[in-house]
This record gives C-alpha cells, sequence and structure tokens, in this order.
C-alpha cells in the first residue's frame, strides 16, 4: 500500500504527459514556453535583479557604477519623514479602494447587471472613465478642482462665496486623489462584477423566488456567495493598483502640498529619479516590490480558497 502510495503521483504525471503528447499540447507547450521564459526574463526578471543591485550604490544614471554605498540608500528611507508620509498614504488608498471602491462597483453591478437598453447604457458611462489615461484623468480634474479658472472656481462665484483651493489644502489635496481614483477605477471592477453576476444561473433564482425570498435575501443568500471568488480578485486587483498609483498624482498634486499626498511610486519618481539619484530610487523600488509581494501572498493565503484563481 505504501509503495503504490508513492508511485500514484508519478504515474498521474507520465499519464497527463502522455495525454498532452498525443493531443499536441506538449509541441505547444514547449513551442511557446521558451519564448516567454525569455521575454519574462529580460523584462521582470532582470529588471528587479539590476534595481536591487543598483540600490547599494550612489548613481545618477549616467557613467560608471562604482560609488558603493551599502545600506545608506535604505537607512535613508527609513529615516526620511516624506517616505513615511507617502506609504501612510499608499496605505490610506488600499483602504479606500477596499472600503470605498468595491462596494460601490458591487452595488452599481447588482443594480444594472440584467441585459437592457439602458442598463447598457450605464455600464458605458460608468465604463468610460477606465477608458482614459491617467495622465489625461489628472489633468481634467486638476482642472475641476482649480479654485480660480476649473469647475469649482465658477460654482464658488456663482454661489457668491470665497473659492476653495482644493489642491493647495492639505486637508483636502488626499480626499480629491481618492476621489480621482474611485471615480476612474470603479467602472472596471463593476464590469467584472456584472460579468459574475450574469454567470449565475437563473435556476437558483427562480428556486430563491418559490421559497419565497425577498429581494435582499436573494443578494446575500444566492448572489454573493456565487460570486465571492469574482469579489476577492476584484479586490486583489484594487490593492495592487493602489500600492501602483502614480500617474494621477502627478499632474493632480505633484505630492503637494508640502509632501502631503505622495505615494510611494510618486516618492520614488520624485526623490530617485527626478533628482537623477537612481541608486535611491532603487531601493525604494525595493521596498515597493516587497511590498507588493507580502500583500500578493498573504493576500492569496488569507482571503482565497484553493478554487479562485489568481
Amino acid at each position: 500500500m505504501d509503495t503504490f502510495t508513492r508511485t500514484r503521483p508519478g504515474r498521474s504525471r507520465m499519464a497527463r504527459l502522455s495525454r498532452m503528447q498525443k493531443d499536441g499540447k506538449l509541441a505547444t507547450i514547449l513551442l511557446f514556453l521558451p519564448p516567454a521564459l525569455v521575454l519574462f526574463t529580460i523584462f521582470v526578471i532582470w529588471p528587479i535583479i539590476n534595481a536591487a543591485h543598483l540600490s547599494f550604490f550612489k548613481w545618477s544614471g549616467y557613467g560608471a557604477v562604482t560609488n558603493f554605498v551599502g545600506m545608506q540608500n535604505y537607512q535613508r528611507l527609513i529615516n526620511h519623514s516624506v517616505f513615511h508620509q507617502s506609504m501612510w498614504n499608499s496605505l490610506k488608498l488600499v483602504l479606500a479602494s477596499i472600503l470605498i471602491q468595491i462596494p460601490l462597483a458591487l452595488a452599481m453591478a447588482l443594480l444594472i447587471y440584467r441585459k437592457t437598453p439602458v442598463n447598457t447604457v450605464f455600464r458605458l458611462i460608468f465604463f468610460a472613465p477606465y477608458i482614459l489615461a491617467e495622465i489625461a484623468t489628472g489633468l481634467i480634474w486638476s482642472f475641476i478642482f482649480d479654485g480660480d479658472y476649473g469647475v469649482s472656481g465658477q460654482i464658488a462665484a456663482a454661489l457668491g462665496i470665497e473659492p476653495i483651493y482644493i489642491l493647495a489644502d492639505r486637508q483636502y489635496a488626499f480626499m480629491a486623489i481618492i476621489t480621482v481614483i474611485v471615480w476612474k477605477y470603479f467602472g472596471y471592477h463593476m464590469m467584472i462584477f456584472i460579468a459574475a453576476l450574469q454567470a449565475v444561473p437563473s435556476d437558483l433564482i427562480e428556486a430563491a423566488d418559490i421559497d419565497g425570498a425577498g429581494p435582499w435575501q436573494k443578494v446575500f443568500y444566492v448572489k454573493l456567495p456565487l460570486i465571492s471568488h469574482a469579489i476577492k480578485l476584484s479586490a486583489f486587483f484594487a490593492i495592487i493598483g493602489a500600492l501602483q498609483v502614480f500617474d494621477i498624482i502627478i499632474p493632480l498634486t505633484n505630492g503637494g502640498p508640502s509632501n502631503s499626498t505622495h505615494s510611494i511610486v510618486s516618492y520614488l519618481y520624485t526623490y530617485g529619479l527626478a533628482q537623477l539619484n537612481v541608486g535611491y530610487g532603487s531601493a525604494v523600488g525595493v521596498v515597493l516590490f516587497i511590498l507588493c509581494l507580502v500583500s500578493a501572498f498573504g493576500y492569496r493565503r488569507l482571503a482565497l480558497s484553493k478554487g479562485d484563481v489568481l
């Protein structure tokens, strides 16, 4: 029995390989896998290794990489208050994505997931912001929030009140960034939920109707459990996306006022690349990579079940 138990997995793998060879799948894998691995190594693995190497040097991006500084770049990170603020801002973006963006997208999906002409129009309206480039989104909203010439300034003038310079106020600037991010990305998550809701078998809904279930009971006991995998994956995308926010912040606030709205990535750009301190920027990039990696594996372990694909 023990010998059978040990040899069975090997036989199973050989059987799968044999079936793949007969179906022609093995040849397809061997044809396409090596180029994919080469590209992945060049554009993903090598930049990560190179960034980790550069993080131990003081380098402007020009000339030879010779000025080894050891852990000084990381020590500067630990002691820099602006980096601490950027970490806190990134955490707030993650929380806003989970607590505002995902529930809003789910609520809207539940309202308009049925296939009707009116719902199709609403889907297009809500999904349209996601199609816009992030830089364009930032520029549009920077005009809207402008207290002198923008929409908010015109509204204040029409109401006869003093304009509020939202992006120049530490109290409001980061809330404005959260508003823009939710506006832009909730439509993407909404479409994920709509696709999942449309895949819910109609006979289950009909059975719930026969049993006398009300609208809220059908939502909480039928629909949400059946789309839980989509909710988990959408939340994962929101977390990783929030950690990588950059090109909305730059045109909106450029990290201001007084460096109060930097994310980790905008901090990397401002204090690393823009100041020609590539070594320091690489150290920030390594920290960001570790955060994303820990978040991905931690979320997969805590939130995703074996049946969920990530």
